[in-house]
């Protein structure tokens, strides 16, 4: 059997040819493509304003600016998913602070949140972020009540799940990243996740200032909208002295980042995104095989079963020796991988303070998980040889 690994890009020779259409048009970055993508994109999740950016990191960087973080505020987030999360916090001179998970979905716990906030006066804190780890998504509905109770903002992560929703108080489908309960969602277009440009980001928002404040922010602070200039093309105080704008003015109004994408990158995202939906099927297909194939076994410590609206990035199991199984799989060329390394024992975060016992189940989760292999062209044989693989170790053991 050929290397399986646990995720891996779909890149079609369609997506080829509209990388090649816009490397020859005239435009490579801020062109027609960028637009394009971020309206498809909106549209495909259901939010009013969406904003293309360099990656998710950037996403989750531009996010806590345009949300005013800065030194001593704390925000909440989870201890279970990639750095990022937590480090855009602290990219703002923000203090993280790691709420524990629920061991049964190994997403970021409500009652874990609400403790915390509880426990001090409100004020506190500045907001949340949750994450919607392996493409399960989080019950905004409950924390933004929670968060309207403490005013608190929600930056969705939501890299893991466009596709993926919960179901609200009301029995209707709530998508990730739609901006009906945070005020800003992030995603992440790395090869390993739904949708690929190579690299790349957006965020998603309801708000419009919020989302004039990011484009801003991604584009080195600058803005070319006369309406919003604050000096006249002389510098000078007295607006009696003002003209039209020659084209060629702009403002650096805040200090920004280049965030920005390439066309040829939103091209390529555009074409991806035009199967994300059967790409989201596909990968429910599978999921739904390994429920069936491990339901009962006797070496799962933990086995969360299938699950309405997940978006399947990841598929996730709790076993008994799990490095061992990691080892074995690895031999017979089958990548499995690990989501995650629990962000506050990175040393980083343990000299912030943070140490081995602080969140109990989030440490207990991580002695145990292991992702299988899960994307779009995952083939059927591939999949029963990973299942066959696992079974014959266990009971060799």
């Amino acid at each position: 059997m050929d290397i399986i690994p646990y995720a891996r890009q779909h890149i079609t020779q369609e997506d080829i040819n509209v990388v090649i259409e816009t490397l020859k048009s005239d435009f490579l970055t801020q062109g027609p493509k960028i637009v394009e993508f971020e309206e498809a994109f909106a549209n495909y999740i259901g939010a009013k304003f969406a904003v293309a950016v360099t990656n998710g990191t950037a996403a989750l960087h531009l996010c806590t600016l345009a949300l005013d973080v800065s030194k001593g505020k704390k925000v909440i987030t989870t201890p279970i998913t990639f750095v990022a999360s937590a480090n855009c916090i602290r990219y703002c001179d923000g203090e993280v602070v790691f709420a524990d998970i629920d061991p049964e979905t190994y997403i970021i716990d409500y009652h874990s949140v609400e403790k915390l906030l509880e426990a001090s006066p409100i004020g506190t804190y500045q907001g949340i972020i949750p994450v919607d780890l392996a493409g399960r998504a989080v019950d905004l509905e409950k924390f933004r009540t929670l968060a309207d109770k403490y005013n608190l903002w929600i930056i969705e992560d939501a890299c893991h799940a466009p596709g993926g929703f919960f179901v609200d108080s009301k029995g209707n489908n709530q998508n990730c990243g739609n901006g009906n309960f945070a005020d800003l969602a992030i995603f992440s277009f790395h090869p390993v996740k739904h949708i690929t440009s190579g690299e790349g980001g957006m965020i998603t928002t309801n708000d419009e200032k919020l989302y004039n404040k990011l484009k801003t922010l991604r584009n080195h602070g600058i803005t070319r909208d006369n309406v919003l200039f604050q000096n006249d093309i002389n510098f000078a105080s007295d607006s009696e002295n003002q003209i039209d704008f020659p084209t060629w003015y702009m403002e650096m109004q805040m200090l920004g980042f280049n965030y920005r994408l390439t066309d040829f990158q939103a091209a390529l995202g555009l074409s991806q995104l035009q199967r994300a939906q059967s790409g989201i099927l596909r990968r429910r297909e599978i999921a739904l095989i390994y429920d069936n194939a491990f339901r009962g076994k006797s070496f799962l410590i933990r086995q969360s079963g299938y699950v309405e609206g997940h978006a399947y990035h990841l598929y996730i199991l709790e076993v008994q020796d799990r490095i061992g199984l990691y080892n074995y799989l690895r031999k017979n060329n089958v990548f499995t991988q690990i989501h995650y390394i629990p962000c506050h024992l990175m040393p980083y975060y343990k000299d912030l303070g943070w140490k081995e016992g602080d969140l109990p189940k989030a440490e207990s989760y991580y002695k145990n998980c292991i992702s299988l292999p899960i994307y779009a062209t995952l083939s059927i044989q591939e999949q029963q040889f990973i299942i066959d693989l696992i079974n014959s170790y266990y009971v060799s053991n």
